[in-house]
């Protein structure tokens, strides 16, 4: 009787094993987030093995600086072999690899001139937690990610030449990273930043309160500083989830008013005090398709990099040659 008794709290006490042992199964060492069982985590970059980048050298007389690339946010959700869902790129992934490279190179055109380029491919949160317009989503998601970015930047960092400006740039997702090294690196590191550049996120108030090392830029020159924007059609448009930011500048004319500016001869960027946003007109952005009601949907979002292309290329340039100035003094 007292076996038969006994019986139900044993077997309640090895289900509850078997199941705290199929949860440990899921969780990575070291750094990283736990998975859930029906959920697939890929492998890890290497951040040592040169496959894992894409890098350019232009600088062949050293009076550049290094650029540091974060790409944005490419696949969506997909299944392993074994049918799990998984929330993140496969660095190992060919497929994968070639959708980041499309836009790293892109960058690199206009970003790699005059400089050395480096940027790492990293296991990027799907498309799918973004979707959701959730911070506590995104940020849960993205947090293995953003250790990837730390992890690369960290190697870069041991084997660059520190006594070159650092420029640190990344789009969308990349933006949240750009804004996470901040809060990653250390005193001395952020002694060599030429600029940050959030291009397409937020910088928020609270990251400012958080970290120090984010100071928004007031000009084209100054260094040491963070630049922020996104690009609406109207402020009506604006998507808290990515372009709630608190500061934001005019990257066309480096202003932080309403003082209009105007890209490729026809298209006006006022920046909206108010909101922190810059009011594009006169552009239709019909080459951005608007995307699942969050992307391109009276946002612009997708131009982020590209409208201003010209613009960030020479202000690279500016920015890198004051902080050598600067260091020489």
């Amino acid at each position: 009787m007292k076996q038969k008794t006994l019986f139900p709290w044993i077997a309640a006490a090895l289900i509850l094993a078997c199941g705290v042992c199929l949860f440990i199964r899921f969780v990575p060492c070291g750094k990283g987030t736990a998975a859930l069982p029906s959920q697939f985590i890929p492998a890890p970059p290497d951040y040592t093995d040169p496959v894992m980048w894409i890098t350019r050298d232009e600088d062949p007389d050293n009076t550049g600086a290094d650029v540091f690339y974060v790409v944005s946010t490419w696949e969506e959700d997909w299944s392993a072999e074994d049918g799990t869902t998984c929330h993140y790129a496969d660095v190992w992934n060919p497929r994968h690899q070639a959708d980041m490279a499309s836009e790293i190179t892109r960058a690199a055109s206009y970003m790699a001139p005059g400089n050395r380029f480096f940027a790492p491919y990293y296991r990027h949160a799907t498309i799918d937690a973004w979707v959701t317009q959730i911070e506590d989503t995104v940020m849960r998601r993205t947090r293995l990610s953003m250790e990837d970015v730390k992890a690369a930047f960290d190697i870069f960092q041991e084997k660059r030449d520190t006594s070159r400006p650092l420029i640190i740039a990344g789009f969308s997702q990349g933006g949240l990273a750009v804004v996470e090294l901040l809060k990653h690196m250390d005193e001395r590191t952020y002694g060599q930043l030429a600029a940050a550049y959030v291009l397409g996120y937020k910088v928020t108030d609270k990251d400012m309160k958080e970290c120090p090392r984010i100071r928004p830029a007031k000009g084209d020159k100054d260094t040491g500083v963070t630049v922020c924007y996104n690009t609406v059609k109207d402020v009506r448009y604006i998507k808290p989830i990515i372009a709630g930011s608190d500061i934001c500048i005019n990257p066309v004319n480096w202003r932080t008013d309403a003082t209009p500016a105007t890209v490729h001869d026809t298209i006006t960027i006022t920046l909206s005090p108010e909101y922190k946003v810059l009011v594009a007109t006169g552009y239709s952005a019909d080459e951005y398709a608007p995307y699942k009601g969050i992307i391109n949907s009276g946002d612009i979002h997708s131009c982020e990099p590209w409208l201003y292309s010209e613009c960030l290329r020479e202000n690279f340039s500016v920015r890198a040659s004051e902080w050598r100035r600067k260091e020489s003094l």
